[in-house]
C-alpha cells in the first residue's frame, strides 16, 4: 500500500503550473506555496518527463506498467514455484512402488 500524499494532487499541479509558466525559480515557488523544495523539483522533473521533455526518466505512464509487470512477475514466480513443489510431489507419488493390500 502506498504511502499517504503529504500534499493535494490540487496544490502539485499549480505549483508545476506556476514554475513553467512565470520561470521563477522553484525554490522561491516552494516556499511561497509552503512546499519542500526537493518535493517541488521531483514533481517539475516528472511533468517534463510525461511531456515527453526529459528522456533521463521514466513516464508516469511507464511506471505504472513497470510496476505492474514487478507485480505480475513476482506473481508468476510463485505459481512457478507451487508448480515445481507439486510435480516433485507427484513425480514421488508416481515412483513409489504399490502394494496390494492385504485380505
Amino acid at each position: 500500500m502506498p504511502a499517504p500524499r503529504k500534499y493535494p494532487d490540487e496544490l502539485r499541479e499549480r505549483a508545476i503550473r506556476e514554475v513553467r509558466s512565470t520561470g521563477r525559480p522553484i525554490a522561491h515557488v516552494a516556499r511561497d506555496l509552503g512546499i519542500h523544495k526537493e518535493a517541488l523539483r521531483g514533481w517539475v522533473r516528472q511533468a517534463e518527463a510525461d511531456a515527453g521533455e526529459r528522456d533521463d526518466r521514466l513516464t508516469t505512464a511507464e511506471r505504472d506498467e513497470l510496476r505492474e509487470l514487478r507485480k505480475e512477475n513476482a506473481e508468476l514466480r510463485r505459481a512457478n514455484e507451487i508448480l515445481k513443489a507439486a510435480s516433485v510431489f507427484f513425480a514421488q507419488e508416481i515412483d513409489r512402488p504399490r502394494t496390494r493390500p492385504s485380505r
